[in-house]
């Protein structure tokens, strides 16, 4: 890989498509890669392959091959369409490589294992604007993550005028 390796944490909620937007458009230029993490909270309950990559996650996944039906439902990822119309988009537009990469478990730790994994250059996310009492009781990934990653952490806040989801 010759571009810079600038990773995604996405969770598919409304600070997430944000923030993606965001990052596509203030931070990634051409010919660099733009990795989406994703992150299942749900152990993986079938036996065969994708045992195989619980401990580090997927291979990654070209946007061409996530977008082939039944590709993201074998990560167990519902996929969201109006986002990857998106990404087809933007990827052409900037001439970008999207790839995909799935872990399983607890998002904080597999968004820090990402960072190293691939490895990336920077990571951009999301925030849900939990206040302090909220982010105090249910933790907050991206509170994490600035604290742990290995690399710059750029957190996005959604917009006061865009209800959250």
């Amino acid at each position: 890989m010759e571009g810079r390796r600038v990773g995604f944490a996405m969770d598919f909620s409304a600070g997430s498509e944000h923030a993606l937007k965001w990052a596509v458009e203030n931070m990634v230029k051409e010919g660099d890669y733009l990795i989406l993490v994703i992150v299942n909270k749900s152990k993986i309950n079938e036996v065969g392959e994708m045992h195989l990559w619980e401990d580090t996650g997927s291979p990654l996944v070209p946007l061409a091959d996530f977008l082939t039906p039944g590709v993201a439902f074998k990560y167990g990822i519902t996929q969201d369409v109006q986002g990857l119309s998106f990404m087809v988009q933007e990827a052409r537009h900037r001439k970008l490589e999207v790839l995909f990469k799935i872990y399983w478990g607890d998002a904080r730790e597999k968004v820090c294992d990402a960072v190293v994994d691939i490895p990336l250059d920077c990571i951009v996310m999301g925030s849900r604007g939990l206040g302090p009492l909220k982010r105090a009781v249910l933790g907050s990934v991206s509170n994490y993550v600035v604290n742990n990653a290995p690399c710059p952490v750029t957190v996005v806040k959604l917009p006061v005028d865009v209800t959250a989801e």
